[in-house]
């Protein structure tokens, strides 16, 4: 049994180490630093290098990395060792306080939309330190931002950070006008819900589907589902709890604090949810929690699967990003208190962030989209393409009395009481919660549910962070000139409830009313990423990210573009691994069986010429009309997928893929899907949906 809080962070240069190990001038200015997001001091670099090293070597490391998040969606790291020269046959280690600052990459190796020439090679690394080292796999970790030769932002971390800033500058110009005096730094905290599924390796071998995308493109449902809703919350099984035991102690040692396991929906779905930290902490954490789903699992035979839809007919995984602001004393400003009408600060936030979400509705769309995420976003089983926001009970209530001019009359939430003398009674919620919303208020912070279970979470994040920004600067413009500030922050609350309004929706979000209600109230619906993609550039939005300095004009329109290009790479894999798979190995397994069922068919007229051969005629007919009509699929999708491929506008290469190939895609599997059923599973060459999620 391991001792939790001794292993506890045991593998992080955190606050604890530096205060141990850097002299206290040094660890002074490096948390001053961290604080404040102001640039280091160079003197400080180097002695904070040295301990760096010296702790890391204690930790079994021998080489180090600038770890960066390029545009990929996923983390890139070149290792160099320690070691330095000192003569023919001697070496010492060293690292220096520039090696730890900045490194140097291949820039035109990572996607860049446009921004580099595959000619103009060089990139720049530079550490991150509001974002703890850590040591894994014999290595020195170094959280570090990536930018090109010329500056442009090549990476999520870049854009993040910037967006912290512009929360933190025009958030604080709020709490002055409160007379906050003390608070130096807004920052915003996040603790992302992961969901995945698992699926026993030797199964997933069989699949190219599984290793080619991440998704079955094909399968037939098994005969049960989630429909019994017996896995939600259900016992673990032994293997997975192992799993589960192993994934716990690695993110504990590396100060990630695991809280939370359960069995998620969907047969060999779960979920695990850490304890919230500041946001570029739980991107970095949240990044270390995938990778070490995917280890963990390989160690116990097993395959983590954190596509969004990996299976078909049964629920996918998405990520809620727990989300909040707190100030650098640790006030959580979106803490209602015990009487929310009367919290004039807690109301004039709550109307900023509701003018966000309605003002920047499709980036917030845009934010969550991939071609992953939507086989999900609208699915009967994820927050609709629709951007709402719950609030719950008592705040609808608060709002409505605002805007309407009534007095508020609290409504007390009681006692709950299960009428069992040996059950304590307990004081229940004051408002219920709303599991189609897609933007929740959940006590004391806003639960973002839009989000794919593969996805890097900081673009949502960038979001969130620079449309409240945005909504905090225009607040402070109007509230810095009133001459009455109490009449003025009155005004304002009301007019932005008012106007904002049709941004609350607390019914039923997988319902079609509400699609419809949504397009009254002049909600966007943006149903597929393509179109969430198109509203990037628009001027409106663009007006929004350089005004706060997070992302420049060009970056934006480098990010668009690599969005669309991947989105095109995803349905391309996709649709040559459908071909491929129902080219070599289901059409002739198909052929093979009507083969061996017409041979049966032949041997029983010859032994018994009076026995009837229906059901092999019937079997041999259908399968046949139904493999014919699969290879005339899989010819249309060649040709539709090369047209498509063929296109260099990147814009309409997306809408191609969308429009033009995903459809054959899903013809084709729906022959197949039929055929699966029909065929002997002897011949059928692939797992079936029951034998990887039921047999794990």
């Amino acid at each position: 049994m391991k001792n939790v809080p001794e292993i506890f962070g045991s593998m992080v240069f955190n606050d604890d180490v530096m205060r141990e190990r850097l002299p206290k001038e040094v660890y002074k200015s490096l948390t001053k630093t961290i604080a404040t997001g102001k640039t280091i001091d160079a003197s400080v670099a180097d002695v904070v290098a040295n301990a760096m090293k010296d702790w890391a070597i204690e930790k079994g490391a021998t080489h180090y990395t600038h770890w960066f998040q390029p545009l990929t969606g996923v983390t890139a790291e070149k290792h160099d060792s320690f070691i330095s020269p000192v003569g023919p046959c001697k070496v010492v280690m060293e690292f220096s306080g520039k090696e730890l600052i900045k490194g140097e990459s291949d820039a035109s190796s990572f996607p860049s939309g446009g921004l580099r020439a595959t000619f103009e090679a060089r990139g720049y690394t530079a550490w991150d330190p509001a974002s703890y080292a850590f040591v894994k796999d014999g290595t020195l970790y170094i959280p570090t931002a990536f930018c090109s030769y010329t500056g442009e932002a090549l990476d999520t971390k870049t854009p993040l950070l910037r967006s912290m800033d512009a929360i933190s500058a025009e958030g604080l110009r709020i709490l002055r006008l409160f007379g906050d005096t003390t608070s130096n730094r807004l920052t915003t905290t996040v603790g992302a819900e992961q969901e995945y599924f698992i699926i026993d390796k030797e199964m997933y071998n069989l699949r190219k589907d599984l290793i080619y995308t991440g998704r079955t493109l094909f399968g037939a449902p098994a005969p049960k589902g989630q429909e019994l809703e017996d896995h939600y919350f259900g016992p673990l099984k032994s293997r997975i709890s192992s799993f589960m035991s192993d994934l716990d102690v690695s993110l504990w040692t590396l100060g990630i604090i695991s809280k939370t396991k359960h069995n998620e929906a969907a047969p060999a779905q779960h979920e695990l949810a850490p304890i919230y930290v500041t946001t570029n902490m739980a991107v970095d954490q949240n990044l270390l929690i995938m990778e070490y789903m995917k280890k963990t699992a390989e160690k116990h035979g097993l395959v983590c699967l954190l596509h969004e839809k990996p299976y078909a007919g049964v629920n996918g995984s998405g990520k809620h990003n727990n989300w909040s602001i707190t100030t650098d004393s640790g006030k959580n400003l979106l803490d209602p208190g015990k009487t929310p009408s009367e919290n004039i600060k807690f109301l004039l936030i709550l109307a900023a962030i509701l003018k966000a979400v309605d003002d920047y509705q499709d980036l917030m769309r845009l934010s969550v989209s991939f071609a992953g995420n939507d086989h999900r976003l609208g699915a009967n089983e994820a927050p609709p393409a629709i951007v709402s926001v719950f609030l719950g009970e008592e705040l609808d209530s608060i709002i409505d009395s605002i805007v309407n001019g009534d007095t508020y009359k609290s409504k007390n939430a009681g006692i709950m009481d299960l009428g069992i003398p040996s059950v304590p009674t307990f004081r229940k919620d004051t408002t219920d919660r709303n599991r189609t919303s897609p933007f929740a208020f959940t006590g004391n912070k806003f639960e973002f549910r839009m989000l794919g279970s593969s996805q890097n979470i900081a673009m949502p994040n960038i979001v969130l962070n620079t449309a409240v920004a945005e909504s905090f600067r225009q607040f402070a413009d109007v509230l810095e000139k009133a001459d009455n500030f109490d009449a003025a922050v009155a005004k304002l609350i009301k007019e932005t409830f008012a106007e904002h309004r049709r941004i609350i929706f607390d019914g039923n979000g997988y319902s079609e009313e509400w699609e419809k209600e949504a397009e009254s109230r002049g909600l966007l619906n943006l149903k597929t990423s393509v179109d969430a993609y198109k509203t990037f550039n628009l001027p409106k939005n663009v007006k929004l990210f350089t005004s706060h300095g997070v992302m420049s004009e060009s970056e934006i329109n480098s990010r668009q573009d690599i969005l669309f290009e991947n989105y095109s790479k995803i349905i391309n894999i996709e649709a040559l691994t459908m071909i491929e798979m129902a080219s070599r190995d289901i059409i002739p397994a198909v052929n093979a069986y009507i083969g061996e069922v017409a041979n049966t068919a032949a041997l029983k007229a010859e032994v018994a010429p009076e026995a009837s051969c229906d059901i092999e005629k019937e079997i041999i007919t259908k399968l046949s009309a139904l493999n014919s009509k699969a290879y005339r699929k899989v010819s249309e999708l060649k040709d539709a997928e090369r047209k498509a491929a063929a296109i260099k506008n990147k814009e309409k290469m997306s809408e191609a893929y969308k429009d033009d190939v995903l459809p054959l895609m899903t013809e084709l599997r729906s022959v197949v899907d039929k055929m699966e059923m029909l065929t002997s599973s002897e011949f059928w060459p692939l797992p079936s949906y029951g034998d990887m999620m039921f047999r794990v």
